[in-house]
C-alpha cells in the first residue's frame, strides 16, 4: 500500500515514504523531534468579545435563509459569515468557551448538527475542526466547521477516484484490503464499528485515521457516536503526549455515490501547542510542496497508543 525509501544518516535516519494509490508523498525525520520546539501551550482563555458564548452567539452569528439556526442538543449551526465553499457552516460544539475536555455526547450532537446542515447539499462533503490558533482556529471557542462543493478537495479527489480504479482492477475496496494489512501492523490503534490507525504516509504530525464503513454523508447516522468518540480518544492520547491542538477532517463522498469504491474516512493531526513565538509547523515543504515532514513514525505512534492506553 507504500512504499518506503530510508536513507541512513550520522545522527539517525530519513525516510521518505510514498502512498501507492495517490502517490501523496511526506518525509520523516525522527532525528527533528531534539528541538523540542513543541512546549507547554500558552492557553488563550478570554471570553471577552467571543461571539460563540452564549451571551453572544444569538447577537453575532447569521442565520439560516428561513431565520433559523440548527440547535443539536447544546450545538448550534449557522451559515459561515466568509464562506469559501458553496455550502459553508459552522457548528459551535459546547456553550463552554474552553472545556478541560469534550463530551462525546456534544461532539455528537455537533456532528449530527453540521451532517443535517449540508445534507441538502448535492455535493462532496467534509466535517472539518480547527482545535486553537496555532491549529488555525480564528476563534478559540471549540467549533465545527462543514463544507460542501460540486467538486471534491484535491485529498477526497485522490481517494474518491484512486478508489474507483482499485475496484476496477481488482475487484476488491482499497479500503478493505487497507484495512486488513494495517490490522497486523505495528500502525493499528483500535476497531469497534470504526477501523483506527495510523496513517503510514502521514499528512501531518502523528496523523491518526478512521476508516468507515459508509461512503457518502447521508449514511453516517449509525456512526455518529462511536465516529465521536473515536475522535475523542484520539485526542485524549494527544493530550497524553502534551499535544493539545490539531486539526481534524471527515471527507464523504457526493449523494448517490454509494457502491464506487470509496469509504468516508477521518483524518486527525497533531499540531504545535499554542506559544508565544506564534510558531507554526507548516513551512515550505507542507503549504508550497504539499510534501510534509514529520517527526514521529506511524508505527512508533502505535506502540505508543498501546503504552497510554
Amino acid at each position: 500500500m507504500f512504499t518506503t525509501h530510508e536513507i541512513r544518516m550520522e545522527r539517525g535516519v530519513l525516510q521518505y515514504r510514498r502512498e501507492s494509490l495517490t502517490g501523496i508523498r511526506c518525509r520523516i525525520s525522527p532525528v527533528r523531534v531534539e528541538r523540542q520546539i513543541d512546549t507547554a501551550p500558552a492557553m488563550p482563555s478570554s471570553r471577552d468579545g467571543c461571539p460563540f458564548c452564549p451571551d453572544a452567539i444569538d447577537a453575532s452569528t447569521p442565520t439560516f435563509e428561513d431565520g433559523s439556526r440548527l440547535r443539536c442538543g447544546e450545538s448550534v449551526t449557522f451559515p459561515n459569515l466568509y464562506p469559501f465553499a458553496e455550502r459553508h457552516v459552522v457548528t459551535v460544539i459546547t456553550p463552554d468557551h474552553a472545556p478541560d475536555r469534550f463530551d462525546g455526547r456534544c461532539l455528537a450532537d455537533a456532528i449530527s448538527g453540521t451532517a443535517e446542515a449540508l445534507a441538502r447539499s448535492p455535493g462532496y462533503a467534509s466535517i472539518n475542526w480547527n482545535y486553537l490558533p496555532s491549529a488555525g482556529a480564528s476563534i478559540v471557542h471549540p467549533h465545527l466547521q462543514g463544507i460542501a462543493d460540486p467538486e471534491p478537495t484535491r485529498l477526497a479527489d485522490l481517494y474518491i477516484s484512486g478508489g474507483h480504479r482499485y475496484l476496477a482492477d481488482h475487484g476488491r475496496l482499497y479500503w478493505d484490503d487497507l484495512m486488513e494489512g494495517e490490522r497486523c501492523s505495528d500502525r493499528f490503534f483500535f476497531e469497534d464499528d470504526i477501523f483506527w490507525s495510523a496513517n503510514p504516509v502521514p499528512l501531518g504530525e502523528r496523523e491518526v485515521r478512521g476508516i468507515l464503513p459508509v461512503s457518502t454523508l447521508a449514511e453516517l447516522g449509525p456512526y455518529v457516536e462511536p465516529l465521536a468518540d473515536g475522535i475523542l480518544r484520539v485526542i485524549a492520547f494527544y493530550r497524553s503526549l502534551g499535544t493539545h491542538a490539531f486539526n481534524v477532517s471527515i471527507f464523504f463522498d457526493a449523494p448517490g455515490k454509494a457502491g464506487r469504491g470509496h469509504r468516508a474516512f477521518c483524518s486527525i493531526i497533531a499540531r504545535l501547542n499554542p506559544n508565544s513565538l506564534s510558531m507554526c509547523d507548516s513551512a515550505f515543504m507542507e503549504r508550497l510542496h504539499l510534501e510534509p515532514v514529520v517527526l514521529t513514525l506511524p508505527e512508533a505512534l502505535g506502540a505508543l497508543f498501546r503504552e497510554k492506553g
